[in-house]
């Protein structure tokens, strides 16, 4: 069994269950715009891909659309003004975290969510002062799956990449850590996307509960 003296986890989908809030958010604009509100089951596995995911499942509008940018604008506006409204650690994850700390382990955050979301986020849900790194999507010049912010996650908790883990629920998430030159694991109880199944992303692990993860240090 390989050691590990830090685990990094991706934020939305992973650490903590976020799609409550974003889909709230999505469904105001799409109430706005005289439409029926979208069914939670459709937009919770695109969460992870925040405004081009959300709005893509709730308008059917990719990036390049003229008007997706105002859309843009308006929902993330909507979900930073209630953005811990409904989020909350996934079930058993505080205990994951709590047992991490005991044992020494370091953990921290490295998420494509731009600090301006990312901060406040983490500071609600009572994260900020327990987590060795809080990496967002713009702290580095490269967003996942980029190893950049991965590895300056690393630095920053001053630990080898070699001896980090890196836990996510999406493909890029798994490229990002394998480029890092870290383990990876696969958290298949995230929303893991509409594209190919998580048990084919090639991750090192894979886990349907983050109890799960406690298995590869041996606990």
């Amino acid at each position: 069994m390989r050691t590990f003296d830090a685990v990094f986890f991706d934020l939305d989908g992973t650490l903590a269950d976020t799609a409550p809030d974003l889909a709230a958010a999505a469904n105001r604009l799409v109430v706005e715009h005289g439409l029926p509100p979208v069914a939670y089951e459709k937009l919770r596995p695109v969460a992870s891909h925040g405004a081009r995911g959300l709005i893509g499942a709730a308008f059917g509008k990719s990036p390049d659309d003229p008007e997706f940018p105002a859309l843009r604008d308006t929902f993330l506006d909507y979900y930073e003004a209630d953005i811990a409204v409904h989020t909350r650690l996934f079930d058993g994850m505080d205990d994951v975290l709590a047992r991490l700390e005991a044992a020494g382990i370091r953990w921290g955050i490295v998420t494509n969510k731009i600090t301006r979301f990312t901060v406040p986020l983490v500071a609600a849900i009572g994260l900020a002062p327990r987590a060795s790194a809080v990496v967002s999507g713009d702290t580095t010049a490269h967003a996942k799956p980029h190893p950049a912010p991965l590895l300056h996650a690393a630095e920053v908790s001053g630990v080898a990449p070699a001896r980090c883990l890196y836990v996510g629920d999406d493909l890029r998430d798994i490229q990002a850590g394998k480029a890092a030159g870290m383990a990876t694991v696969t958290a298949a109880y995230g929303y893991c996307g509409d594209g190919e199944p998580p048990e084919a992303w090639g991750a090192d692990y894979l886990i349907r509960h983050p109890a799960e993860l406690l298995a590869l240090f041996g606990n």
